[in-house]
């Protein structure tokens, strides 16, 4: 469907894409991670020339977009474009939004385009909100808008650059529903995205990209669970850890919280174990570990194929195992018992707590 060959673009003298080759068939969903600033989003736009590329070549169905006697306009309503930002005009309703670009580019007439238009809003739940306004949306309503838009242009493929970026949290679930049930219905999509969770339960395939390239590539089985280049290890690493530092007694403990729940609900972890997650830190971290030693670092980490949460701590001072001084009586150690499946502790040098949680 789409075949791109040793593509590049630079801006002055920054190259953010150096040499990119792939290609991408019907039907899959191909989600693209990295750190930022390597080149994902700009591959994105160069795929339909928001972004005229440097140098290379890309195929769309057997025509080279980059070739000026290729009708680019037909290309590019083969590929439909959702950004972070919505980009929604503000001044019409939801219906005249989705209907636009059928009116004036699809001609088609407006009860054809009304009644697509309405089919598709249900099917991204927002029916009820076609005669409201933008402004009266929430960001995730906003995105599903925007989502609804380039399906009524009946894309072949439809590119998303980090729709969810832009969002509250808590409507990042929605949007990326919408997605799922797209990937579901056989939709091609290429996602730029940090939902990691979400790339590996919805893709058929993952690019890492990193250097100005695509550095590895595959199933999400191959890129989350066994990488084979080291900057891919290092990045799929990262994503499944969680690093604290606690150095006084009057560390912050609501940003602690905070970064546990935003790190929870990207990893898409249920939300009873991750509560059961913040109450074991908690207990553990204020009612012990604070009374032994200031010097504390906690790892939360995905660990194993059936992705099981551990928290690791580690912590200075004399050997100390906080469960080895349960008392029948002593409640917080008895709720960290019950929220947790295994708990070991060694010490050399240093004590290493480690907690399975349920």
């Amino acid at each position: 469907m789409i075949s791109v060959k040793h593509l590049s673009k630079s801006f002055g003298n920054v190259q953010p894409l150096k040499d990119v080759t792939t290609e991408i068939n019907m039907g899959e969903v191909i989600s693209i991670i990295g750190p930022s600033g390597t080149g994902k989003s700009t591959f994105l736009r160069c795929l339909n020339l928001l972004e005229t590329p440097t140098g290379g070549e890309i195929w769309v169905d057997g025509t080279n977009l980059l070739d000026k006697k290729s009708d680019i306009c037909k290309v590019r309503q083969k590929m439909g474009m959702v950004f972070q930002s919505f980009n929604l005009y503000s001044h019409l309703m939801v219906i005249e939004n989705v209907m636009l670009g059928p009116l004036h580019l699809l001609k088609m007439n407006k009860q054809e385009a009304f009644d697509d238009a309405m089919r598709i809003l249900d099917t991204v739940g927002l029916g009820e909100k076609a005669y409201a306004y933008p402004d009266e949306l929430s960001g995730g309503q906003k995105q599903r808008v925007a989502i609804a838009r380039t399906l009524s242009m009946k894309p072949e493929i439809v590119l998303f650059d980090e729709p969810t970026s832009a969002l509250d949290p808590t409507m990042v679930g929605e949007v990326l529903t919408v997605i799922r049930n797209l990937a579901k219905e056989g939709m091609t999509m290429v996602i730029v995205t940090h939902e990691m969770k979400f790339a590996q339960d919805v893709s058929t395939r993952v690019f890492y990209m990193d250097e100005g390239v695509i550095y590895e590539e595959g199933t999400p089985a191959d890129i989350f669970n066994n990488p084979q280049k080291s900057k891919t290890k290092v990045f799929v690493h990262r994503l499944k850890t969680h690093q604290i530092q606690i150095g006084s007694k009057k560390f912050d403990f609501l940003q602690m919280s905070t970064g546990i729940e935003e790190f929870c609900r990207k990893q898409m972890i249920a939300p009873k174990t991750a509560n059961n997650l913040q109450l074991v830190i908690e207990e553990l971290l204020v009612n012990h570990l604070l009374d032994h030693t200031n010097e504390i670092e906690i790892e939360i980490a995905l660990s194993g194929q059936d992705d099981s949460l551990v928290a690791r701590f580690t912590y200075g001072g004399t050997a100390f195992n906080p469960m080895d001084a349960q008392q029948e009586d002593d409640f917080s150690l008895m709720i960290v018992k019950n929220l947790t499946r295994d708990i070991r502790h060694s010490f050399s040098e240093k004590n290493s707590l480690q907690v399975n949680i349920k």
